[in-house]
Parts: structure tokens; C-alpha cells; sequence
């Protein structure tokens, strides 16, 4: 039987430490939000473009909005390129425009302290990074990548979560943010049009890559090691570290890399997504013979014109160049062999995605769970599924258990498999959790949601209020323990650190997972019943 330390009576004394001293740290945490004045101190760095200045907030180093590569607009479907050069200090003090999009969902309200508000503006011209360093002047510190989620559709490196300021200061490392092509414009599959159009699979991918290659040629002059650098991602963001593992283009890029909640096992089959493009293309009213006026369509157009289309655009797809292969089918791929990974997932990831989309699954009932977890899992036995639960969880509740099942099924399991196969391959070792503390927003019904360790990972529960409550000693004890994880991984490869102990390796064999929560521990094959009677 499993005891969980936080359930119900521990999160209700957590959101009492909370309010008692959440005054005070939100109080210091308003004060490290402000920015120094600009004029008191602007940091200067010569890139391999051109120099940028920056701004300095609560003493680290602040510099937004760099251009790492030239405007897509003029490489639609291909290939980024460098950027003109350029001799004027160019300010780096506001976000870039994020790539175009349409808008995501909002986790039912969860997400809602992250967003800039009003949402910044979205262009073609969208190959910008972020940085933040305690000290351009000395020092080679660990470097941390952040590639954002929102699937390989949606987002920025611009959320409020992500902003790197309190990580920089504690860990003395740097933090960079990465915007990157999307969706159509990132991975529509129109490779079989022509060479002009061989890079249409990846681009996006293509732009990661090149972000890294800036890291690569710049990170020291910003006090970056570029021989020390981690790649890290939850959700869409850990499917874009599993597929960089897999690129033969990014080896040697990165040393290190962290999935959270972001298996990426196989890429969609390519007469698919080809199968997709062709749709889209049709209702451009284009064909093979006029196909080249896609490159100057306007983005609206192109956007519409996907719309409904399943698989366009959706995520990148094996272009032969760029991604030979799947990362973690049948095997994992051998460019990542010498990385460590570290990777897990949230306990029930549903109740910010699932939950979202169907409210009504907060409300279920002893009653009603069978035939919602029927529809869930088609063909397995609900009954000895529900006992399964109800065994090692006494006390769980009827909603939870739907989105464990969902969570173990889906993100857990995707995940072990990525851990399992990695271990087969014995080279770099792996690390893996799982968090486990609910959250006391909506009066803790979400309970452990996705993307609710990204706050936690970036020491940013103050940003995160909408996510994990208000700021206080319970948060902030999970913050903690993750941020201080995640930084001795950057800096070392291990984990391990005063906060949480030491975290043993991950084999096949031996399925060690830390479990982040009110008294973090290792546990081992969590739940190995309930996923073998959900995934066969």
C-alpha cells in the first residue's frame, strides 16, 4: 500500500502555512520582479551578429528578444538562416514576437498567472532567444535551454513561468529561452513537392538547432560554458528534447537533457502527414505545378486553410536530413547515447488537459467511473483496474482515480518506456520522478496537474499563484527540492543534492523514481500493476 505524506489533511495545513506566510514572500518576491533601473546599469554583450544591452533585475542579467537567426518569412518551410549583421547597440530589454499560432487552451484557468497580458505580438520574424546571467564579465556556469510546451503548435519562450531570473541567482548558471517555428509553418510536410520544400518536415527543429549552434559560438561571452549545456522541456517542450536526442545534427550540442511530462516515442507516419499537406494544399487551390505560391501566401491563409486538417503541421516527421529515425522506436537512437536524461511526470497530468475539455469529469461518482474509464480504455477489465487502485490508494476519490489511470497510461507509461529503452542502450545514466503534491487551487480538485512542476523546476511559484496557490512554505518546499535537482543536474549530471538526498540511477531492472512531495523519497516501479493492466 502506498501512503501518500500530503493528501487531503496536509494540504489543507499547507494552505494554511501558506496564507500565514505568504505576505512576507510575496513582498520580497514584488521587489525581485522590478526591474533596476535602466539607466543605473545596462549590460553590454558583443554577440557574433552584433552587440546587444540588456537590463539587470534583482542583480542578474537580463537580456530579451535576441535575434538568433534571420526572418523566416524568408526561409518559409526552410532552413533558417544567419542573420544580417549588424553594428548599433541593439536593446534587449522586451520579448520577441512569438511564432505565429493559434491560440491554445488556458488549463481551465491554471495557466492563467503565466500569460503576458495583452499576448504579445505574433510574426514569421520569431527567431529570438532570452537570457539570464548573474555576470557577463566572469565565470563559465552550466547552461540551461528551455524549450517551451504547448505541444509543437502553441506557445513561447515568453510565459511568465520561464522567466529565469530566481533560477540564474540561486544556481549561478544561465537560463535561455528559445521561440521556434510552429505548427504549419514549423512541420508542414511538403517534402514530396520538390528539394525547395526538403526541410518543410523539420524546421522547426531545424531552428532549434540553430539556437543551440548560437549557444555553441556566444553562451561565454553572456558567462556561459558551452561545454556544459542542459536541454530541458515539459509537455511539447519534452517531446522536442527527445526528438534533439535523436538528431544526428544536435550531437554534441547539449550534454545533458530533462523530459519532463513529454515522452516522445515515434514521430507520425510520413504518408500521413503528407496525406495532410495535400488537404491543406487543395484548399489553397494550389497544385503541384503552382505550389511555390505557398512561400508568399499570407500566414492567415495557410492557417485557415489547416484548420480541421488532422496531422498538419502537428509535429515534425522524418526527413532524412535532419531526423533519420524515431527517438525511442524500436530502440533509443544512438545520438543520444551519451546524454543523461532525467525524466518523469505530474500523477494525475488529465485534470489541466482531460478535465478542461470536460468539466463534467470532476464530478464523477463510484457510479459513473466505469463507464467513463470503458470509454477511456476500450476492451480492458474497469473492474480489476478500479480494485487495482483502490488497493494500493484507500482513500482515493472517484475523479482521481480516472485521471491517474489517464495519467499512468498515457504520460507514465510513455515515460518508462523512454527510461527503459534509453537503459538498454547502456551508455549515459538516467534519473527518474514523479511529483506528487496537489496543488490547493479550485479547491484542490486539479490535485497534481500537467505542467504544475514548471513553476516548481524555475523557482517560480511566486509567478504561478493560478498554478500553485499562493506563495508560501508549502509550494515552496516542492520548489526547492525540483529547482535544486534540476541545477545539480545541470552543473553535474547527478541529481543528488542536500535538499532531497541522493537519487539513485534508473535501470530496466531496477526502476528507482524519486517522488517529489511534502517528505520527498524513492520509491520503486510505481504503479507497475495499474500500468500493465492499462497499456497490456
Amino acid at each position: 500500500m502506498h501512503i501518500r505524506l500530503d493528501r487531503r489533511a496536509i494540504l489543507k495545513a499547507g494552505v494554511a502555512l501558506s496564507a500565514v506566510a505568504s505576505g512576507a514572500l510575496v513582498a520580497c518576491t514584488e521587489a525581485d520582479d522590478k526591474p533596476a533601473d535602466a539607466a543605473t546599469e545596462r549590460p553590454l554583450v558583443n554577440t557574433a551578429y552584433g552587440p546587444v544591452r540588456g537590463m539587470v533585475e534583482d542583480g542578474v542579467m537580463v537580456f530579451k528578444g535576441v535575434r538568433y537567426a534571420a526572418d523566416t518569412a524568408t526561409t518559409r518551410f526552410a532552413a533558417p538562416v544567419a542573420p544580417e549583421p549588424w553594428t548599433d547597440q541593439v536593446d534587449t530589454i522586451a520579448y520577441g514576437a512569438s511564432a505565429p499560432q493559434v491560440g491554445g487552451g488556458d488549463g481551465g484557468g491554471l495557466f492563467a498567472s503565466w500569460r503576458q497580458d495583452p499576448p504579445l505580438p505574433t510574426s514569421e520574424d520569431c527567431l529570438f532567444l532570452n537570457v539570464w546571467t548573474p555576470s557577463v564579465e566572469t565565470g563559465a556556469r552550466p547552461v540551461m535551454v528551455w524549450f517551451h510546451g504547448g505541444g509543437f503548435a502553441t506557445g513561447s519562450g515568453s510565459a511568465y513561468a520561464y522567466d529565469g531570473v530566481r533560477l540564474a541567482n540561486r544556481g549561478d548558471v544561465v537560463v535561455v529561452t528559445v521561440n521556434h517555428r510552429l505548427n504549419q509553418f514549423g512541420y508542414l510536410n511538403l517534402a514530396h513537392y520538390g528539394e525547395r520544400f526538403a526541410m518543410s518536415p523539420a524546421a522547426g527543429v531545424m531552428d532549434m538547432i540553430f539556437a543551440l549552434e548560437w549557444v555553441r559560438d556566444n553562451i561565454a561571452a553572456f558567462g556561459g560554458d558551452p561545454s556544459n549545456v542542459m536541454i530541458f522541456g515539459e509537455s511539447g517542450g519534452g517531446a522536442k528534447v527527445c526528438t534533439l536526442l535523436s538528431s544526428e545534427r544536435a550531437k554534441g550540442l547539449f550534454h545533458r537533457a530533462a523530459v519532463q511530462s513529454g515522452p516522445w516515442i515515434a514521430h507520425p507516419p510520413v504518408a500521413v502527414v503528407q496525406k495532410a499537406a495535400d488537404e491543406v494544399v487543395a484548399k489553397l487551390g494550389l497544385t503541384a505545378d503552382t505550389i511555390d505560391a505557398i512561400l508568399t501566401l499570407p500566414v492567415e491563409d495557410i492557417q485557415a486553410a489547416s484548420k480541421g486538417v488532422v496531422g498538419a503541421g502537428s509535429s515534425p516527421t522524418i526527413d532524412g536530413s535532419v531526423l533519420t529515425r524515431d527517438p525511442f522506436s524500436p530502440n533509443a537512437a544512438p545520438a543520444g547515447a551519451d546524454v543523461p536524461l532525467l525524466i518523469g511526470c505530474n500523477r494525475t497530468e488529465g485534470t489541466s488537459l482531460d478535465g478542461t475539455a470536460d468539466p463534467t469529469l470532476f464530478d464523477l461518482t463510484w457510479e459513473t467511473l466505469p463507464v467513463r474509464l470503458q470509454m477511456a480504455f476500450p476492451g480492458r477489465d474497469i473492474g480489476k483496474i478500479i480494485d487495482a487502485y483502490k488497493a494500493d490508494y484507500p482513500d482515493i476519490e472517484a475523479p482521481e482515480l480516472y485521471f491517474m489511470a489517464g495519467a499512468d497510461a498515457r504520460f507514465f507509461q510513455g515515460s518508462v518506456t523512454v527510461a527503459d529503452r534509453k537503459s538498454d542502450q547502456g551508455g549515459a545514466p538516467i534519473w527518474f520522478y514523479m511529483l506528487d503534491w496537489e496543488t490547493p487551487v479550485m479547491g484542490g480538485k486539479r490535485y497534481v496537474p500537467h505542467a504544475l512542476d514548471i513553476g516548481m523546476v524555475f523557482d517560480n511559484v511566486a509567478k504561478s499563484e493560478s498554478m500553485s496557490g499562493p506563495p508560501g512554505p508549502a509550494p515552496q518546499a516542492i520548489a526547492d527540492q525540483m529547482s535544486e535537482s534540476w541545477l545539480a543536474f545541470a552543473k553535474s549530471g547527478d541529481p543528488s543534492n542536500a535538499v532531497i538526498g541522493t537519487w539513485p540511477t534508473y535501470t530496466r531492472e531496477q526502476r528507482n523514481m524519486m517522488v517529489f512531495r511534502t517528505q520527498p523519497g524513492v520509491e520503486t516501479d510505481i504503479r507497475a500493476k495499474e500500468r500493465a493492466l492499462l497499456t497490456g
